[in-house]
């Protein structure tokens, strides 16, 4: 599938989907997740973080929330990457996260791929591991294909 170049206001057509990511557009609240994206295309993203104290519960692990942040990210990312040539975005409208085991410090990679890709819903999920190999957590979003709007 070919993909029509994203446009950025400042600089222009962005070939590349994860400089489109990387612009420093995010949130605050995304800059403290530290999600590092390695692969975006229509049917998988590869991305990473670096677990810290900072994302902790007053219990000393990581908290849930940030799975869950992490889970909608890669998934909204490679659902509107899939829907860009035709002037769209996608948005999630429902999030399933299980939490796995627990994690404390550090690397995380996270792998997201469509379950079902339609006209107005897309199905992705994701799933985060640790160093090792074992998951930590997975998750699957829906995600509703809305047009962008009107410049």
């Amino acid at each position: 599938m070919t993909q029509a170049p994203l446009t950025d206001p400042a600089v222009g057509p962005i070939s590349d989907p994860l400089q489109a990511v990387e612009l420093g557009r995010a949130s605050l609240f995304l800059q403290a997740v530290g999600l590092q994206f390695d692969l975006i295309t229509a049917t998988e993203v590869r991305a990473h973080l670096e677990v810290t104290e900072e994302h902790h519960t007053p219990w000393g692990i990581t908290h849930g929330g940030l799975y869950a942040t992490v889970i909608e990210s890669v998934t909204s990312v490679g659902a509107s990457f899939a829907v860009q040539d035709k002037g769209m975005f996608a948005v999630g409208v429902n999030n399933q996260t299980d939490f796995l085991r627990p994690h404390v410090r550090g690397r995380l990679d996270v792998v997201s791929t469509p379950i079902q890709q339609g006209r107005t819903l897309q199905l992705w999920s994701a799933e985060l591991t640790n160093s090792a190999g074992k998951a930590i957590a997975r998750g699957q979003v829906r995600l509703f294909n809305q047009a962008l709007p009107d410049a």
